[in-house]
């Protein structure tokens, strides 16, 4: 009597698993919970005007903010794109923008605009180069610059754990991870 008791509950047990399993490798759940791709409209916009990849822009916005739009770093980056104000304020400059103001960083619609930018300008700077895009996203142009002077990187760099900062290795790593991801559920 005892083994069949406990072939039932191993039985049960199996088939919860495999159905919590089924359930959370679900297009439907990825897509709801783990990796949802609010503000389309926005990054599908701002994203094609400035020639970035829109999956590249939603892999940015869900490691830097997991989609919420009034999300600020304990170093005071804000928005969905975590775009710091004096950032903020010279893209303001450069697209001419004479009545943004740092509040304005939370706004959805701006912040991607404004990320994207960036990222655009990042793209010209660094030749088309993701992982030395998204290294100087994260962790300063000036410091992508001086590594890749004194490490001798190439246009074609792309070797992740060579980048100096833990932090910015990891960045670089979850974005292009959430990247593919977004790809995958979402297609191209």
């Amino acid at each position: 009597m005892r083994i069949r008791t406990w072939l039932k509950v191993l039985i049960i047990g199996l088939l919860t698993a495999i159905g919590v399993y089924a359930v959370f490798t679900s297009d439907w759940f990825q897509k709801k919970y783990m990796y949802p791709f609010l503000y389309q409209e926005a990054v599908y916009t701002y994203a094609l005007e400035r020639e970035l990849d829109p999956f590249l822009v939603t892999g940015v916005i869900r490691t830097e903010s997991k989609f919420i739009s009034e999300a600020r770093s304990p170093k005071g980056a804000l928005g969905l794109m975590q775009i710091m104000p004096e950032t903020g304020r010279w893209i303001a400059e450069q697209l001419g923008e004479t009545e943004y103001m740092t509040a304005d960083l939370i706004d959805p619609d701006l912040n991607i605009r404004f990320g994207s930018w960036y990222l655009a300008s990042l793209k010209k700077e660094f030749g088309g180069n993701e992982v030395l895009i998204l290294a100087a996203y994260n962790g300063g142009r000036g410091n992508v610059k001086q590594w890749i002077e004194r490490y001798g990187w190439s246009k074609d760099f792309d070797d992740i754990q060579q980048i100096p900062f833990k932090e910015t290795r990891e960045y670089v790593e979850k974005v292009m991870f959430s990247k593919k991801r977004y790809i995958e559920l979402y297609g191209r």
